[in-house]
C-alpha cells in the first residue's frame, strides 16, 4: 500500500506551462487556456487540465492535484519494476541534483519601438481616447485626457489588425518598459480584443518572412514579461502619495480621470496589477511604506476579494509600514449579473459625472500604525473610504443606477445663435480639420450638425457643455486658419 503522506511531501511535478502559448478553453472556448505540463517529461497532461486566463469571466481551472490525477500517477510509479526491483521513487535518489539557478535579469521592451506608439498624430485614430472626448456619457476635457495620456504614456497602434487600439505600457520605477499591453475597444469603450505589442511585432515579421529584431528574440524567450505594476514609474515621481490599486490598466486610467492627477501629497496615484493572479508579492513589494486602497474586481462568490485580502494580510507582515485597505462597496452592492460579468469600479464611475468627484478634496490618509501592531487587513468603512466619502448617493443606490443630477439649467441660446450665424456665413472645409492635439474632424458638416442637435436638445445642461465647447473650439480654429 502506498504511503499518501510521502506523496504529499513531494515537490510539485505538474505545473502550468510558462510563456505566452495559449490553447482553447474547454469551458468558454476562448484561446486563453494554459495547460499543465509534466516537468519531468516535458509532456502536456490531458487537455482538460489547465487554467483559463479569463479568471473573472470564466474561472475554469482543473488542477491535477485536486481531482486525484497526480496521486494516481504517483501510486502507479511506486509499483516495483520487473527488471531492477527498484521503485521509480528510489531511482530519483540516484539522479544528480541540479543546482538552483539564479533568477535571470529581465529583458526590457525596446524603448525606441515603444516611443513610436506615442506619436501625436496617432491619437486621432485611437478609439479609446476619442471615446473619452465624444462618446462617453460625461465627456472629458481635452486637457484632462492629454495629461492622463502623458502620465501613463498611453499610445496607439497605427497599423495592422489592431489599428486604432490603445497601448498600456508597464514601466518600472527606473523607467524601463517591461511590457506593452494592447487593448481594442468599441464605441462604448468595452474591450473587444487584447494583445501585446511584442506579439504583434513578432507576427508581422513572421508573416513577411523577416528575421526578428535582436532585442525581440531575447525578449520573447523570457518566462515572465509583466513583472511590474501598471503605473509603477509614478511611485518614484510621487514618493509620499497613497495608492489606489485595481486590477486592469483601463480602470486605473478612469480612476485618475475621475479623481484628478496626483498634484498634492494627499492625492491618489492609481496603479493596476494586470489581472487577478498578478496580486503577487513580487509586484506589490514596490508599494512598501504606502497606504494602498484596494478595489478588487467582482467575481463569482467574491473569490477575488477573498483571495486578495488573504494575500494582503501576509504581505503586510513582510512589508514594514505598508497598509492595504480594502473597499467592499462592490461586494455589498453588486447584483448576480454584475458578478458574472466581472464588473469593476470603472463600471461604476463611468455612469457618474466626473465633476462631482472634484468638488471636495480627498480626505487625509488615516494615522499610520506600527508594523508589528498590524494584525489584519483593514476594510474601508463609509467614513474611512477616501474614494466615496464625499459622494453620498453611491452607497444608497444600486450599483450602475446613478441618481439623476438635478440642476437649474442656464441658457446657451445666445451662444448657439452666434455659432449658427458664424457657420452659416462661411464655406466649410472639405478636408479634415485638426481640432487639437488629440482630435481631428474628418467631416465638418456632420460634426456641426450632430453637435448643434445635442446642445439644442439639452440647452443649459452641463453634461452637454463639452459639445458647445467643441463648436466654439472649431470656430476659433477655422478663424485662425482663414487669417
Amino acid at each position: 500500500m502506498s504511503n499518501f503522506s510521502n506523496f504529499s511531501n513531494q515537490p510539485h511535478r505538474y505545473s502550468l506551462e510558462k510563456g505566452s502559448k495559449k490553447h482553447h478553453c474547454p469551458d468558454c472556448n476562448k484561446k486563453t487556456f494554459v495547460l499543465y505540463i509534466d516537468t519531468e517529461t516535458g509532456d502536456y497532461l490531458p487537455e482538460q487540465y489547465g487554467r483559463c486566463d479569463r479568471e473573472s469571466k470564466c474561472s475554469y481551472h482543473l488542477n491535477p492535484y485536486l481531482d486525484g490525477y497526480a496521486k494516481a500517477i504517483w501510486e502507479q510509479e511506486q509499483k516495483v519494476t520487473g527488471v531492477t526491483k527498484v521503485t521509480v521513487l528510489k531511482q530519483k535518489y540516484f539522479r544528480t541534483q541540479s543546482k538552483p539557478q539564479p533568477t535571470p535579469e529581465p529583458v526590457f521592451f525596446d524603448f525606441d519601438t515603444f516611443k513610436q506608439t506615442l506619436q501625436p498624430e496617432r491619437y486621432e485614430k485611437n478609439t479609446f481616447i476619442q471615446n473619452l472626448f465624444y462618446r462617453v456619457q460625461f465627456p472629458f476635457e481635452v486637457d484632462e485626457v492629454t495629461k492622463v495620456i502623458q502620465l501613463y504614456r498611453l499610445g496607439t497602434v497605427a497599423n495592422g489588425y489592431r489599428a486604432g487600439a490603445n497601448t498600456f505600457p508597464f514601466i518600472d520605477t527606473k523607467g524601463n518598459v517591461r511590457a506593452v499591453q494592447v487593448k481594442q475597444f468599441d464605441e462604448q469603450n468595452h474591450t473587444t480584443g487584447t494583445d501585446f505589442l511584442h506579439s504583434i511585432i513578432e507576427k508581422h515579421h513572421t508573416r513577411n518572412n523577416k528575421p526578428l529584431p535582436e532585442w525581440l528574440e531575447a525578449y520573447i524567450k523570457q518566462d515572465k514579461r509583466i513583472t511590474c505594476l501598471f503605473g509603477e514609474h509614478l511611485l518614484s515621481k510621487y514618493p509620499n502619495n497613497p495608492v489606489a490599486l485595481v486590477e486592469a490598466p483601463k480602470t486605473a486610467v478612469y480612476g485618475t480621470l475621475y479623481f484628478g492627477l496626483p498634484e498634492t501629497p494627499e492625492s491618489l496615484i492609481w496603479l493596476a496589477v494586470y489581472n487577478k493572479s498578478s496580486f503577487s508579492f513580487d509586484k506589490l513589494k514596490a508599494l512598501q511604506g504606502r497606504f494602498v486602497y484596494v478595489f478588487p474586481d467582482l467575481s463569482k462568490d467574491g473569490n477575488t476579494f477573498k483571495e486578495w485580502e488573504t494575500k494582503a494580510k501576509e504581505y503586510e507582515s513582510r512589508l514594514p509600514g505598508t497598509r492595504f485597505i480594502f473597499s467592499d462597496l462592490l461586494e455589498r452592492k453588486a447584483t448576480p449579473q454584475q458578478r458574472e460579468q466581472g464588473a469593476d469600479i470603472a463600471d461604476v464611475l463611468i455612469l457618474r459625472d466626473w465633476r462631482d468627484f472634484r468638488k471636495q478634496p480627498i480626505q487625509k490618509q488615516p494615522p499610520q500604525l506600527e508594523p508589528e501592531k498590524v494584525t489584519k487587513v483593514t476594510k474601508v468603512t463609509h467614513q474611512q473610504n477616501i474614494i466615496f466619502s464625499h459622494v453620498e448617493p453611491l452607497p444608497k443606490v444600486e450599483v450602475f443606477q446613478p441618481k439623476p443630477i438635478r440642476e437649474k439649467p442656464e441658457s446657451w441660446s445666445n451662444d448657439i445663435a452666434e455659432l449658427e450665424s458664424y457657420f452659416a456665413g462661411i464655406e466649410l472645409p472639405t478636408q479634415p480639420v485638426k481640432l487639437n492635439r488629440c482630435s481631428t474632424i474628418t467631416d465638418c458638416s456632420l460634426f456641426i450638425e450632430s453637435h448643434f442637435a445635442a446642445v439644442k436638445a439639452n440647452n443649459g445642461k452641463r453634461t452637454f457643455l463639452p459639445h458647445l465647447n467643441r463648436l466654439q473650439e472649431l470656430k476659433q480654429t477655422l478663424t485662425i486658419n482663414s487669417n
